[in-house]
């Protein structure tokens, strides 16, 4: 159990509401909780919106297994096991390695791994990873909410099948509209990977293809071959999906599901960092605080870090400059408050959030047309010095990288991780992971005849080496580091226990939800394609 002076410490400030200072702001909302009226300290992105998200949003059941749901439950404990310290972070688990046809790997994609840790209930996180079937390539995608989960999910679910269809052939396109034309199958875009409990939006599904068929109608119309570069691709699939979520909610809507669907998701925001990886072209598109860096191993053995993205927000000179030039100059002192855009918003590029986008009167002509909206937790509100929107984009920024056989994996992340840990102790981690990994795996080698007893045995011998306790997934090892570290970087069981089994209303005082993608590069692959072009 954890020592009483840090259980006590935690608790009593809780109780007591101190206020912790940090990257983000505390606010103390009235939140309605069946019969009575509590309090309760909620971290915020966007610090006008209420607390809780949005009522259409589902997330893993594993979130609540053993997490409290409020600091003045009599029987407060932060006491774990083992086991069920890994039952919680092993849930969101993902994992996939590529093998063509023949059971090779000529792709430079050796595998990937991923893994998400809630902090808000629900988790506001979203991440994608798919195979293109019609172009060449993976994408990878890791999608931070805030205001609820709505945005996040939305982007999670189309972004990649925009980016896909951008860069499709003239004639791919063609064949898909003959079909849909014909009521003919279509041809699938995407292979989706994705976790038994990622969530989808079942009953709006019909209305993202009908939209994404318009797009692909518009790129028709162009009349232009060959299509978009890879970066123009990625560019353009960010802006128009960012549109069609802003049209959608402005378009009349007789199915009032669909209607709340899209009001929740315009009216909340997410960041979004994707990769796009075809052979040894890697490009990384970024909109917001997510975050994608690369493991390099030089040629003496240590590891070096490249990031690949920037953090959009007030810290960045270069946001701070492009904001200044978009807007008047007698608006330069109230762009930024308290590190925030216009006082409210952490990160400079969101997808959503169109109360940093639309003029006033639009926002009052849809709210006041809509529904009970605060039952969807969508509240009007108008930051002062709000004079020429919009303030906020989604057109991301495109890193190009060409893969080195040095390069060995790519690390993208919602920064829950990175206001964790930094760039470099990312890949420190992962590198070493990698070696531990590795070390503690014997080979099985077999004694003619093979039997089940000796193959137990052989097992148990490994287990004994640790290889058992040894997390396998890339991704759960960074986040068991991220909350469980103590100040020498190692990770502490009465810690790491604590922090999973804070209350709803005091866990996102000490973090935020994370999520993380591991992406392993096959360096065979790699140096094959320089020989190959020498």
């Amino acid at each position: 159990m954890m020592s009483r002076t840090v259980s006590s410490w935690i608790l009593s400030s809780a109780r007591s509401s101190i206020i912790l200072q940090g990257k983000g702001r505390w606010y103390s909302i009235c939140i309605p909780n069946r019969n009575k009226i509590k309090w309760k300290l909620v971290f915020s992105k966007t610090c006008p919106y209420p607390a809780g998200s949005c009522s259409l949003d589902r997330t893993f059941s594993f979130s609540k297994a053993f997490r409290h749901t409020s600091t003045e439950e009599e029987h407060f404990s932060f006491q774990l096991s083992p086991s069920q310290i890994n039952d919680i972070l092993r849930a969101g688990e993902l994992s996939h390695r590529t093998l063509d046809l023949k059971g090779k790997n000529a792709n430079s994609v050796l595998r990937f791994e991923s893994n998400q840790l809630a902090s808000n209930s629900p988790i506001e996180d979203r991440r994608s990873a798919a195979t293109c079937l019609q172009t060449a390539g993976m994408m990878f995608g890791v999608f931070d909410g805030h205001a609820g989960a709505a945005c996040a999910q939305a982007v999670s679910e189309r972004l990649l099948h925009y980016i896909a269809v951008s860069l499709m052939p003239r004639q791919n396109l063609e064949e898909i509209e003959l079909a849909v034309e014909a009521m003919k199958p279509v041809r699938p875009i995407l292979q989706w990977h994705r976790h038994p409990n990622d969530v989808k939006y079942q009953e709006i599904t019909s209305q993202y293809f009908e939209n994404l068929r318009v797009y692909w109608q518009h790129l028709l119309d162009l009349d232009t071959e060959p299509g978009f570069s890879l970066e123009e691709a990625m560019i353009c699939a960010f802006k128009r999906l960012d549109s069609d979520i802003s049209l959608e909610v402005q378009a009349p809507q007789e199915n009032e599901l669909m209607r709340n669907i899209a009001l929740q998701v315009a009216f909340s925001g997410a960041t979004a960092c994707v990769a796009h990886i075809d052979g040894v072209h890697l490009h990384v598109a970024n909109t917001g605080d997510c975050r994608a860096v690369l493991g390099v191993r030089e040629e003496d053995g240590t590891w070096s870090t490249l990031p690949l993205t920037r953090d959009h927000n007030a810290y960045d000179e270069f946001e701070i400059r492009r904001l200044k030039r978009e807007h008047p100059r007698s608006e330069e002192k109230t762009l930024f408050v308290n590190d925030r855009l216009l006082g409210i918003l952490m990160p400079s590029r969101a997808f959503g959030d169109v109360q940093l986008k639309w003029s006033k009167e639009l926002q009052h002509s849809i709210l006041e047309n809509s529904c009970d909206v605060e039952a969807l937790n969508i509240y009007q509100y108008v930051p002062p010095n709000y004079h020429t929107p919009p303030y906020l984009t989604a057109e991301p920024e495109v890193t190009y990288h060409k893969l080195r056989s040095k390069d060995k994996f790519l690390v993208i992340a919602s920064d829950g991780l990175w206001e964790m840990l930094s760039n470099e102790k990312v890949v420190k981690l992962v590198a070493g992971h990698l070696t531990e990994l590795n070390m503690q795996k014997p080979p099985l080698t077999f004694k003619k005849p093979v039997n089940l007893g000796y193959m137990h045995n052989l097992l148990l011998q490994r287990k004994s080496k640790g290889l058992a306790s040894l997390d396998q997934n890339t991704a759960t090892h960074l986040i068991r580091h991220a909350i469980g570290s103590n100040e020498y970087g190692e990770v502490d069981p009465e810690k790491l226990a604590a922090m999973l089994t804070l209350p709803e209303d005091l866990a996102r005082m000490y973090r935020d939800d994370i999520t993380v993608t591991v992406v392993h590069f096959n360096s065979e692959t790699i140096e094959d394609y320089y020989r190959s072009h020498e």
